[in-house]
């Protein structure tokens, strides 16, 4: 009776880990469209066609919806994963600008850009907004921390940084800083709390250093002041800095740069830099110096072995190697590229 006990527990041992799908999506802000890239490949395998300005992109934790914010018509349109069309657009209290999804994918929470500022919780059951909350000023951009328990949003009109409780729904704290709030990234703790946040601020090549448990900032980098030179022409320098990202294996923080044309690399928990990415020049007739990329938001793959760019400037996304720290491919997409996300189906 042990023979035939020892051949199936041999077979459960040798299966393999489940296959992991990764891909990488851009939303189009001045076009109809959102690219899809295999990281494998580094090619675009899909395109979802018909959401006029598309902003803010998330998914459902199984992989199978995606939420786009669509700028043009105010709503979140959900799409089938699968076939790239649109399930339904659920209307929404304003103008939105960036989205998240709770952990438990129960809700899609969409930052509105009006004033006098709110969060739209969206249930993904029924499909419909259950609840508007009131923050401080019109939002930029909204996050979920990485243990689930807050949504961490920003406006670039009042300079306040505001944390809601997703549990009861209701504002917890907020922090004034000295500029506004763009892009913003998280550090985890030892125990899996939120440790620290870098926001990106208007007008600042850098950016803030803020103690979540402190709830106070605690420093402010600069980036180094060379490479430059880009961004004037483009008129574009009123956010020098607008990309971050904390790469999954939590070593380092990737910052991108619209005056250096680059992304730079820090060491974490220190902080040190580590150097700097150059991203791809566009050399136009007529201009004395070569227009930059405008690198926008960044992305990993979930093994942290990549980090996509997107260029809003030159209708393409960088894919660099984080070892290598150099780009390894250049990938068409849509026009003016911006928010870009990975989704990982196991």
């Amino acid at each position: 009776w042990l023979m035939p006990a020892l051949t199936i527990l041999l077979a459960i041992t040798i299966l393999p880990a489940a296959a992991e799908t990764v891909r990488i999506y851009i939303t189009n802000s001045a076009g109809d469209s959102v690219h899809v890239v295999d990281p494998a490949t580094n090619k675009v395998v899909q395109e979802i066609k018909g959401i006029e300005a598309a902003h803010g992109i998330n998914f459902s934790p199984d992989g199978a919806r995606v939420y786009i914010s669509n700028e043009a018509d105010s709503t979140l349109d959900v799409v089938d994963q699968k076939n790239g069309k649109i399930i339904k657009k659920v209307p929404l209290s304003g103008h939105p600008n960036n989205i998240a999804v709770t952990k438990d994918g129960s809700r899609v929470v969409v930052a509105i850009a009006q004033e006098a500022g709110a969060l739209d919780f969206i249930d993904t059951a029924s499909l419909t907004r259950a609840k508007t909350v009131p923050v401080n000023g019109r939002q930029h951009n909204v996050y979920v921390t990485p243990d689930g328990k807050y949504s961490v949003s920003g406006s670039t009109r009042t300079g306040v940084m505001s944390v809601v409780n997703l549990q009861t729904e209701q504002p917890a704290w907020e922090l004034k800083l000295d500029a506004g709030v763009r892009p913003m990234t998280f550090e985890v703790g030892p125990d899996g709390s939120t440790r620290r946040v870098y926001a990106q601020l208007s007008n600042f090549n850098g950016f803030s250093v803020v103690d979540f448990a402190e709830r106070k900032e605690v420093e402010k980098i600069k980036l180094p002041s060379e490479p430059t030179g880009f961004g004037a022409q483009e008129q574009r320098l009123g956010s020098p800095s607008h990309g971050i990202g904390v790469a999954p294996d939590g070593k380092t923080l990737w910052v991108t740069s619209l005056s250096a044309n680059a992304v730079f690399v820090y060491s974490l928990p220190d902080l040190k830099l580590q150097g700097h990415v150059a991203l791809p020049e566009l050399k136009l007739k007529g201009f004395t110096q070569p227009l930059g990329a405008l690198p926008n938001w960044v992305t990993f793959t979930p093994d942290s072995k990549l980090i996509y760019v997107s260029n809003s400037g030159i209708r393409s996304v960088s894919a660099i190697s984080t070892s290598a720290m150099k780009v390894v491919a250049n990938i068409p997409v849509g026009e003016v590229p911006k928010r870009i996300n990975t989704l990982v189906m196991r």
